[in-house]
């Protein structure tokens, strides 16, 4: 009886991988089920998953969601969209090459796909590849250093949008308006409302006929008529590479009761943890904030060498303008506080804004070089500093300054805004300024910018079209 209970226990713990392995996947196949019954899916007809835009977050989205569930492929579909005709440079061919050959899995499965020869003829300079080309293999030309898994890529848009059900917006806010108006024109025929899911950050600022903000969910709402309730927003401490290889990560899907709760439990996965919140607004507006000064805490980071006394300086007051901003646009606004606070906190320490805030400091960049930077993608926090400057500055929403006691645009209470906008923007003044901002005697403490906000004097509802 021993050596029988013995074996047993022998046989149990050499089979408890696998024994998991399939446990995870009936779980899988659960929440796939789950969300199927929701979407009144009949047995034959998978739901068909749409990612917009291949950037790193988007591909990264695209990659989870095929790891975790291109298994089943009767029950579901996952392809992306990007433009085709992106060729890919000599030296990132070079790059790539390299990358592939370090890593034994990625090059045994270009080899068993017979896609290996097309990399050795680029880095050899003999052909040609492209962004799309690329991404099929697994490859994010914002983001070639991270492998993901092999993606099914349509560079046709009609093609990949015309019956999705639930779509991802992966573009950045500047593009989001763009696409979607041309969406919009394959779906007249529609019978189903798509759900749309976005990632993007950043926002659009409008002076006529009030000054107004336009977030990216506004945007695909005006541009497709798809009603707000189906239209979400996914934000937290997503640093895209981490992410796909499994650093563990939270985030929130804000939007109706609806279909956050629903889509929070299907995206859910052991490493990244997605919980759901009502204040689409705030996550929104932080979302493109964090963007703002992460350009900013980059610049404090190279020009103080890492300075971790500084850089806390930095983050206190940021902090402080973006509660004040969102109070400005909400009434009772989320709480700078759980993924909300670790988003911001995570682009100001380790992201493309903050690389590029670093990169300008150090005069490796300068502002005359554009925000579409090759190798990183677009820099979305600049667009954002022009546009809240140029919203906050209108003279129709002056407030009472609360101790000079006279009437001022409410960017006068945002001086690292301020100053972002005259580095960044105008050139007026070089990255060195942001140091003087933040070394000005008369700032006050970053806590009374924080209870002027709490004090609900200065919400403006009309900032994002509201009587």
């Amino acid at each position: 009886m021993v050596g029988s209970v013995e074996t047993r226990k022998s046989y149990v713990y050499s089979n408890g991988g696998s024994i998991q392995k399939n446990q995870n996947i009936c779980n899988l196949e659960e929440k796939l089920d789950e969300l199927r019954t929701i979407l009144n899916k009949a047995d034959g007809d998978p739901i068909r998953i749409v990612g917009v835009g291949a950037g790193a977050w988007g591909s990264v989205f695209a990659a989870l969601m095929q790891d975790s569930y291109g298994q089943f492929r009767d029950k579901v579909q996952i392809r992306i969209w990007r433009r085709a005709g992106r060729a890919v440079d000599r030296a990132t061919a070079e790059h790539l090459f390299e990358v592939i050959n370090s890593r034994e899995d990625v090059l045994r499965r270009l080899i068993r796909r017979c896609a290996y020869l097309k990399y050795v003829e680029a880095r050899l300079g003999d052909r040609t590849l492209y962004a799309d080309e690329i991404l099929k293999d697994g490859f994010c030309l914002n983001m070639i250093e991270t492998p993901l898994c092999p993606l099914k890529v349509v560079t046709n848009l009609q093609e990949a949008v015309w019956d999705a059900d639930i779509v991802v917006n992966g573009l950045p806010s500047t593009e989001t308006k763009e696409v979607f108006e041309e969406i919009s024109k394959y779906w007249k025929e529609r019978i189903t409302v798509p759900i749309i899911i976005s990632l993007a950050k950043g926002i659009e600022a409008k002076v006529e006929p009030v000054p107004h903000l336009i977030t990216p969910t506004q945007m695909i709402k005006r541009a497709t008529g798809v009603p707000i309730e189906n239209i979400l927003y996914l934000g937290g401490p997503n640093i895209a590479s981490e992410i796909y290889n499994k650093e563990y990560a939270n985030a929130r899907i804000c939007g109706s009761e609806k279909w956050r709760k629903p889509l929070a439990k299907f995206l859910r996965q052991p490493h990244f943890i997605v919980w759901d919140n009502s204040d689409l607004v705030t996550h929104e507006v932080m979302g493109g904030l964090k963007n703002v000064y992460a350009i900013g805490a980059g610049m404090v980071a190279a020009l103080t060498k890492e300075s971790a006394t500084s850089k806390s300086v930095y983050f206190a007051h940021c902090t402080s303008e973006m509660i004040f901003i969102t109070h400005l646009l909400a009434e009772e606004p989320e709480k700078l506080a759980g993924p909300l606070l670790a988003d911001t906190y995570v682009t100001l320490l380790k992201g493309r804004n903050a690389w590029y805030g670093q990169m300008i400091a150090k005069g490796e960049l300068s502002r005359d070089m554009g925000d579409s930077i090759s190798g990183k993608g677009m820099i979305q926090g600049v667009s954002a500093v022009g546009a809240f400057y140029e919203l906050l500055s209108q003279s129709s929403l002056n407030m009472l300054h609360p101790e000079e006691k006279k009437h001022v645009a409410p960017v006068e209470l945002c001086p690292i805004l301020k100053m972002l906008y005259r580095i960044l923007i105008t050139g007026e003044q070089s990255p060195q300024a942001i140091l003087e901002a933040l070394r000005d005697e008369t700032l006050n403490d970053p806590r009374e910018r924080i209870e002027i906000a709490q004090s609900h004097v200065f919400y403006r509802p009309s900032l994002l079209g509201q009587p």
